[in-house]
């Protein structure tokens, strides 16, 4: 597909249906203008790291000088690739020979020929992995930041996307399970194969914008809201819309899957729910926000529904109860879009606030009961949950236009990621959990690799960093 030209687009015409909304909503124009003020909070410095019980002593050996700078980078990398088949993709390690060796930084050997049993993993007291297999005798945490978590400040690729629309309440970008990034740009779609990097056109609507995309949890189908209200399901290999349903009366901002089944939220403050499988539009219209829904996501078992409003209210919809929701939580000052489940603790919601609010609160949403929360000094656009770690990840807009990762436990900062010259509003995540991209108004997809290791496949293809279009 051969590049088109970045077009050069007026204020106006990018932000025309930002434009409707400030004149109607208040706290939309509030979302949507530059606030200067925030303030970048001090963080606690102190983390707390599992460290071995070294009780093996006499197991170990001082190395001669002259070996440790050929054998210990050899012995090391073993050691890395080891503990990533065994904890990331769960495979059991395989010894080559019996007489295999681990050398560690500090120059110790440790030997296998000894009568002490290595398979009591007893004596060790670190949950992360399991120690028959190897010994280390410094702290894990780090030993695994320092060659694991060398996470690059700068994205590793990046995409122009001429005509990505800077508006807080839209929902642009989505990755599928079969590894294709979706990108919205005014009334066309695009499709991003990440491992041909081939760019296919999807769609054009026309007289009309797309401002929402979304993915099926299996299928290669995707939604692609819009700003008359409709909903339209498209078949990503097939390159033709399935179906199309209406219902909404104003633009869909924001869709999520659950299975089968379909949620839409829209401007006109409804919620709609629809059964692919199913005839007509909807099968129900669940009602409680006073604006514009911005923000949904399902449970990762599907038995719960968390629904931000630009109404400053996150509402939790029950899939047993769905006329009415079951939990009405307020405690945030401004627009809600940002909504995340946790995959590793059942019932764990984090939710982020806009510019009047900056904060990120977690709930145990079995009982709708705050546990935490966070203030950032920033507009929270969207959060997400690593799929690989207990981490949280969370991009910003006024002012700091940033994207923080961040350890759950105790809400520490691991790397805090700059780049974009506008608020950074898009977010998604690869199936593999490796790498986030980040879409924003300065027109630009940024792809920042979390955990380098995970996925060598992303650092042959991309290669130097370069600047293409996605269209």
């Amino acid at each position: 597909m051969s590049k088109l030209k970045s077009q050069t687009v007026s204020y106006q015409a990018l932000c025309n249906d930002a434009s409707i909304q400030l004149e109607n909503h208040p706290q939309t124009k509030q979302e949507n203008q530059y606030n200067l003020s925030s303030t970048d909070y001090k963080r606690q410095k102190s983390f707390k790291g599992d460290r071995f019980v070294t009780q093996l002593k006499k197991n170990f050996s001082i190395l001669p000088e002259n070996k440790l700078e050929s054998q210990d980078i050899a012995s090391a990398q073993m050691a890395l690739e080891m503990l990533y088949k065994q904890q990331i993709l769960e495979q059991e390690p395989i010894f080559e020979s019996d007489q295999m060796q681990f050398i560690n930084q500090s120059g110790f050997q440790y030997n296998q020929q000894n009568n002490f049993n290595i398979h009591n993993s007893k004596i060790y007291n670190s949950i992360l992995i399991d120690h028959k297999y190897f010994t280390i005798s410094e702290t894990l945490s780090n030993y695994y930041g320092k060659y694991v978590r060398k996470i690059q400040k700068v994205p590793f690729k990046v995409l122009d996307a001429p005509q990505l629309q800077d508006d807080f309440y839209l929902n642009l970008i989505d990755w599928s399970s079969q590894n294709t990034l979706s990108v919205a740009l005014n009334s066309c779609v695009y499709l991003w194969n990440a491992q041909s990097s081939k760019v296919t056109k999807l769609l054009d609507l026309h007289n009309d914008s797309v401002t929402s995309v979304a993915w099926s949890l299996r299928g290669p189908h995707l939604a692609v809201g819009t700003k008359i209200g409709e909903v339209q399901i498209w078949d990503a290999i097939k390159l033709q819309r399935v179906r199309t349903y209406k219902g909404h009366i104003a633009r869909v901002g924001t869709l999520c899957f659950s299975d089968n089944v379909l949620s839409s939220g829209s401007r006109d403050k409804l919620i709609l729910q629809r059964d692919l499988r199913l005839k007509g539009n909807y099968f129900l219209k669940q009602s409680a926000h006073k604006q514009e829904v911005c923000g949904l996501k399902w449970s990762p078992d599907g038995q719960m529904l968390a629904s931000g409003g630009n109404d400053n209210k996150l509402y939790l919809w029950s899939s047993h109860k769905q006329d009415k929701p079951i939990f009405r939580l307020s405690e945030h000052q401004a627009a809600v879009k940002a909504i995340a489940w946790s995959p590793h603790q059942h019932g764990l919601l984090a939710s982020g606030g806009g510019t009047a609010d900056k904060t990120i609160r977690f709930w145990n949403a079995l009982e709708g009961k705050p546990l935490q929360k966070e203030d950032t000094g920033s507009q929270v656009c969207n959060l997400m949950f690593s799929k690989i770690e207990n981490e949280l990840i969370s991009t910003h807009g006024y002012s700091q236009n940033q994207i923080i990762l961040w350890k759950c436990n105790n809400m520490k900062r691991i790397s805090t990621l700059v780049g974009h010259t506008c608020r950074v509003l898009y977010l998604a995540m690869s199936p593999d959990g490796s790498t986030i991209v980040t879409g924003a108004g300065d027109e630009t997809l940024r792809f920042w690799n979390l955990y380098p290791q995970i996925n060598q496949d992303f650092k042959q293809l991309n290669g130097p960093l370069h600047i293409p279009t996605i269209r």
